[in-house]
């Protein structure tokens, strides 16, 4: 029996369109520029400081500071003009929004507006690119509301209502992992080709796991529904779940997402008291939601600790909050650990923290 020929993305593209008959053909068009630029990044990011290190590329801007009061990487301000540059031209889109840049970026007179928004983040774990940790691209793509120039209002729709989000991974290999919402689909870039090519089909996440990603040194920080959960997975087979935990932590959000949708696990990076003015760490519409659509299309649950995060409602372009996803068994505890009552507080002596006994978290 032959092997079946592996797709092309663009051939995968062709077949999924098929379903849609009177489709433009402007959604195609507009995955395979983000793909595209996916590809320039990776070349970029293979030459390492080379590229990052050429004032023409990265335009001097490295060590700046963006609109969340963090310090660029160079390859941030280059990743970002190669989105930009990738998908302005085409006539599918009415704007794009980027972590990168604190307004949307409107699409030029001389080029045809489209019917699509492009929500990105052009590289996900840029400080890791100094120790030559795996890093990323992530994006979403939304139905513009009205056909004209679109405002920020008009980015502001909640999760469950992306067309299409994925992430490109750089690594040992480059991959882009894409869904359309009919499920997760992984490609492999095949270099002597130039083309992403089909080699992760229908991805699915086990709804169990005995693995779980979270920061340790913010755990005087976290709520008490996140102690119990952590304290119960490090007590191990001794302990309430009769099972050995591993833990991990990458500090590359697509990296952990990717790690996650081929051998399972969950991912918490929760709301916590360590800056009381921002209710959680990552952008809801730069990562949560396109991460977030990922997970829940490959069977898995993507939650802030209290709800599914694909029913949140943006209010502003740059909102940030707390994530949970990956294995729906685990998802749902977190959940649950947050909703159960917790004991009324005693105001006793005995039970403050320097007391003689503690509440339990």
């Amino acid at each position: 029996m032959s092997t079946p020929q592996r797709l092309t993305l663009t051939q995968f593209l062709i077949e999924e369109r098929r379903r849609f008959p009177h489709a433009s053909g402007d959604f195609n068009s507009l995955i395979l520029n983000v793909a595209l630029a996916c590809k320039s990044i990776a070349r970029k990011l293979a030459c390492g400081r080379l590229v990052a290190s050429d004032p023409g590329e990265a335009d001097n801007a490295g060590g700046a500071v963006n609109v969340h009061g963090e310090t660029r990487q160079a390859m941030d301000i280059i990743g970002n003009r190669v989105f930009v540059e990738a998908n302005a031209w085409c006539g599918c889109l009415a704007g794009m929004a980027s972590e990168e840049m604190a307004e949307p970026y409107r699409i030029p007179a001389h080029y045809p507006l489209g019917k699509y928004l492009l929500v990105f983040d052009p590289l996900d774990g840029s400080s890791n690119l100094d120790v030559n940790v795996s890093v990323g691209s992530i994006f979403s793509v939304l139905r513009a509301p009205e056909p004209r120039h679109a405002c920020e209002a008009d980015f502001l729709q909640a999760g469950a209502q992306q067309v299409a989000a994925g992430y490109a991974i750089y690594g040992p290999a480059t991959m882009l992992v894409l869904t359309v919402g009919d499920g997760v689909h992984g490609f492999t870039l095949d270099g002597d080709l130039g083309e992403f090519m089909l080699t992760h089909p229908a991805m699915r996440i086990a709804p169990a796991t005995s693995e779980f990603a979270i920061n340790a040194s913010n755990s005087r920080f976290w709520e008490g529904a996140v102690k119990r959960y952590v304290d119960e997975c490090l007590a191990g087979r001794g302990g309430a779940r009769c099972k050995d935990f591993n833990m991990r932590w990458i500090a590359s959000l697509v990296a952990e997402a990717h790690r996650i949708l081929l051998r399972g696990g969950v991912f918490l990076y929760p709301r916590d008291s360590k800056d009381p003015a921002r209710p959680g760490r990552l952008r809801l519409l730069y990562e949560a939601n396109p991460i977030g659509m990922l997970i829940e299309q490959a069977g898995g649950r993507a939650s802030t600790g209290r709800e599914p995060v694909l029913d949140v409602r943006p209010t502003s372009l740059h909102q940030r909050i707390g994530l949970v996803f990956g294995a729906r068994d685990e998802v749902d505890r977190i959940e649950r650990y947050h909703h159960e009552l917790r004991p009324v507080e005693l105001h006793n002596p005995l039970f403050n923290e320097h007391g003689l006994f503690r509440l339990p978290a």
